[in-house]
């Protein structure tokens, strides 16, 4: 099984070693010209595994209007949320190689979904082509206001001693939420009922403000307001020093627990994509991940930018793909 450390390495890793290979299909088709991409008229869609008003939608918003301004044309978002991702993730490998269409890629669960047989994805890593990385997003555990547990230690010791009593909320099935449950479990004993929500951030938030779980399990970004509002209570922050965005929240590590997680996003294309449209769309995403309106904007959203290039990108997610494989046990049994 992973360790700690190991996933909190994979989810840091920020100096790489460049690949030059980007997917299984690249060298069929990267020599192609590509002078008049994209041609005038002709709009690129920008894919979203996830329902819209959460962090990735979000993000992938942000940097719209300055692709379209550094593209040419338009740039639409298409929200494509169920199964964890794994519905967006199948109409994008499976779109043609041709720069127009592109998508937000976020893991564990672009990483986990095709390790699984289970799940019967029609998609491997090598069926994207990494362009950039946007953003980590540390995890975070929060309880109703009015919730009796005032610390992370009292709600994770009456989880330890009533097993599944609470339930507690993930974006899907194996995706960061699911396995930050399983990180807890794993590391301090107490165990959570999860229930999945696989539309994303949004449907999950709006169950736990419902009050339909006990328990929320989220990014960073996704309890940001909530916690401003005055709508959920934090209790830890899955990371090794606290956030810039909840400053008064201790980590898990603070509290004495090793435990880190976060989930890690960025953009890819179908693999396969000619040289020259790929290094435009890399530039145009580099020049709008790192717009310092856009970079401000994520951070007020509780989003630290965190770019890495589309060979690094590659890197990165390998890295993933390879220690996620370790830690899949924990979260293939039955809930």
């Amino acid at each position: 099984m992973m360790t700690r450390s190991r996933i909190a390495a994979a989810l840091a890793a920020a100096t790489l070693i460049a690949l030059t290979g980007c997917g299984a299909n690249a060298g069929a088709t990267n020599s192609a010209p590509a002078g008049d991409f994209p041609k005038k008229g002709k709009s690129i869609d920008l894919v979203v595994s996830f329902s819209s008003g959460g962090a990735v939608d979000t993000a992938a918003r942000l940097i719209q209007p300055i692709l379209e301004k550094e593209l040419g044309t338009n740039v639409e978002v298409i929200n494509k949320p169920g199964a964890g991702g794994q519905i967006g993730y199948t109409q994008l490998t499976s779109a043609k190689a041709d720069g127009y269409t592109i998508g937000a890629t976020g893991s564990p669960s672009v990483v986990v979904s095709p390790l699984d047989p289970a799940r019967g994805a029609k998609y491997t890593r090598s069926s994207f082509q990494p362009l950039g990385r946007q953003v980590i997003d540390p995890a975070v555990i929060a309880v109703q206001p009015d919730s009796p547990y005032q610390t992370l230690k009292d709600l994770l010791d009456a989880a330890k001693a009533n097993p599944k009593s609470m339930t507690a909320s993930t974006t899907g099935l194996q995706t960061g939420e699911h396995f930050a449950l399983a990180q807890i479990q794993e590391t301090t004993g107490a165990e959570f009922a999860p229930v999945h929500f696989s539309e994303g951030a949004s449907q999950a938030t709006t169950a736990f403000l419902g009050k339909h779980v006990d328990v929320l399990v989220a990014n960073v970004s996704d309890v940001n307001d909530l916690a401003k509002q005055g709508k959920a209570r934090v209790l830890g922050v899955m990371t090794s020093e606290r956030s810039p965005s909840l400053p008064d929240v201790p980590t898990f590590k603070e509290s004495g627990y090793e435990v880190e997680a976060g989930t890690a996003r960025g953009y890819s294309a179908p693999a396969g994509l000619p040289e020259a449209v790929a290094k435009k769309l890399e530039a145009a995403i580099q020049k709008a991940i790192e717009d310092a309106a856009v970079v401000k904007k994520m951070s007020d959203l509780g989003l630290q930018t965190s770019y890495l290039s589309g060979a690094d990108y590659e890197q990165f997610w390998a890295g993933q793909e390879d220690d996620f494989k370790k830690v899949l046990p924990l979260v293939q049994k039955k809930d």
